[in-house]
């Protein structure tokens, strides 16, 4: 009688409840994750792409068809389709535009391959095709993009103007093109062409007017702080002031609420009254001796230092935000001080022109003709806050489109023209190698051609029409050929029609569309801990934690009664 095998013991690796899936089908799930995520933005590409209305949890609702903001509201939880949110914020960053093309790319990329890992193609060779694909599209570029000579303003100043008409095509205020074009080219040329600290261009959002209202200050604007009694009887409008910028509270100070002070005498407690008194109005004296006519401070200025300063004749703002603060600084030059002795006429600055100004419904303070300008603000009008919230965001890609410009000064055609020529010289290099990699490279070719497809989509257009003339023109050398939405023929040369782009921007996309792609292949196992699956699970708090809070409640400041 033959003995029985003894048993072999479970081997328990992983926590009860975690979820281990592997192999071909978790990664084919992956790919489908990331090509559900593309299907949403797809339509917003382009000239003619919709604008997706996104509710959040508490309500807000928001217009929008800037790719990186979407992926943003959506809240993906998906681990492999969070990578494209990933690609879509750092093309957001590094460059401002291209955000919905680099997550079509990447997703595109997937959807052309995923018959091969079906076929059973290791994902090593399609990563491998991928990389040198890639490779070859950007060395593509870099031959066939155009320089622009600096050296003449007014061409290079048409540049930059048709850059940003390109980057608003496709959004909602693209019927004012030329109008917002000029306003975001002018606010780039305000900044410091060394630096190109976008930060330093502040928009302020005014509801109310029509979007034509909206105006670009050669200088700092910001919001009237909140202000005591005294405000109104300040002078309101200088020429030529002395301006310091300050960190220093100008208030009377309540005694600390711990302190305890012993009196003796009633004397020795006016004394401490006269004292506090005596400081503040040190400072105040100090600061009429600078000469200065515009005191800023971040922080408060109360109501005794308000109406000191309104009865000299000096216009005075506590709780400055630091940001507006900074952009004073760099527009009127000086520093920003945190005490109020010895400051000397190096620490101050000075502007043309100070006026407090009604804007809309609000009263803003205005800097303007500042010696060393580098900063500048948009203030932006129109009915809806969503509406106005939407032109910020078209007004942010596109200034950061410019802003490359500026730096690089290389375009290449919009429109999908460039894309188009990638895929027919990488299809061309694809038939004259050997082995899997030309399928895998023909394929990357493919991909690029989501693009134009999806341009043409959006627009209305026959896809399958239009892409079968682009080819044509391609091939035949015309490399600028991309999509025509309103013409009748659906394609034109897009260099001569002013649809350009920086090329950093196709650069960037293609690169980040790639990594995206291979990082998403060479996963094959995803393990999944039960406590990920609880929403907002932070980690556990240690043994005791909550005894010791509900003990510790009956002292200090607890809840605040309802």
């Amino acid at each position: 009688m033959q003995r029985g095998l003894p048993m072999q013991p479970t081997v328990v690796l992983l926590k009860e409840g975690t979820d281990t899936s592997q192999g071909t089908p978790q990664l084919l799930s992956n790919i489908s994750a990331c090509l559900a995520v593309a299907e949403t933005l797809s339509s917003t590409l382009g000239p003619r792409g919709m604008d997706k209305l996104i509710i959040n949890e508490r309500g807000e609702a928001q217009i929008t068809n800037d790719g990186a903001t979407i992926l943003k509201l959506l809240d993906i939880v998906h681990p492999a389709a969070k990578t494209l949110v990933d690609i879509a914020r750092a093309q957001d960053a590094e460059v401002g535009d291209g955000t919905t093309s680099v997550v079509l790319l990447a997703a595109q990329l997937l959807k052309e391959v995923r018959g091969y890992i079906e076929e059973g193609v290791s994902p090593h060779i399609i990563v491998k095709g991928f990389r040198r694909a890639a490779q070859l599209a950007i060395d593509r570029i870099k031959e066939v993009q155009v320089t622009v000579d600096k050296s003449d303003p007014e061409r290079f100043r048409s540049l930059l103007l048709k850059c940003a008409s390109t980057s608003m095509s496709s959004k909602l205020i693209h019927s004012e093109k030329p109008f917002f074009s000029k306003m975001v080219v002018d606010a780039v040329q305000c900044l410091d062409p060394d630096d190109l600290d976008e930060s330093l261009i502040g928009v302020k959002k005014v509801p109310g007017g029509g979007t034509q209202d909206s105006l670009l200050i050669r200088g700092v604007a910001f919001k009237k702080t909140f202000t005591y009694a005294g405000a109104e009887q300040q002078p309101k409008s200088f020429k030529d002031p002395l301006i310091v910028c300050l960190n220093v509270e100008l208030e009377l100070k309540a005694e600390k609420d711990n302190a305890e002070v012993r009196v003796e005498q009633v004397s020795d407690y006016q004394a401490i009254v006269d004292a506090e008194w005596e400081i503040i109005y040190r400072k105040l004296e100090a600061l009429e001796k600078t000469g200065a006519k515009v005191v800023l401070s971040k922080l408060p200025i109360g109501d005794l230092a308000t109406q000191w300063f309104a009865d000299r004749n000096i216009f005075c703002a506590g709780r400055v935000p630091a940001a507006d603060l900074r952009r004073v600084v760099e527009a009127v030059g000086g520093s920003i001080q945190s005490t109020c002795t010895d400051i000397s006429r190096e620490h101050l600055g000075t502007c043309g022109r100070f006026e407090e100004r009604q804007i809309g419904g609000e009263r803003y303070n205005v800097f303007e003709d500042c010696p060393k300008t580098k900063t500048c603000t948009l203030v932006l009008r129109g009915g809806a806050e969503q509406f106005i919230e939407e032109v910020e965001r078209s007004l942010h890609d596109a200034i950061m489109v410019v802003k490359r410009a500026v730096k690089n000064g290389e375009v290449v055609a919009g429109g999908g023209a460039i894309e188009m020529d990638l895929s027919a010289h990488i299809r061309k290099y694809a038939l004259s190698i050997p082995g899997k990699l030309q399928l895998i490279i023909a394929a990357f070719a493919k991909a690029l051609e989501i693009i134009p497809r999806q341009i043409c989509d959006n627009a209305g257009l026959d896809s399958t029409d239009i892409l079968n003339k682009l080819r044509m023109r391609h091939a035949n050398g015309e490399k600028w050929y991309g999509v025509d939405v309103d013409g009748a023929e659906g394609v034109r040369n897009n260099m001569e029609a002013f649809v350009w782009e920086p090329s950093l921007i196709k650069v960037n996309a293609i690169n980040s569309a790639t990594e995206a792609a291979c990082l998403i292949l060479s996963v094959d196992e995803t393990v999944r801990n039960p406590q990920s699956e609880q929403p907002n699970a932070g980690p556990r708090a240690p043994p005791g934690a909550a005894q010791r809070a509900l003990r510790s409640r009956g002292r200090g400041r607890g809840m605040p009664r309802r």
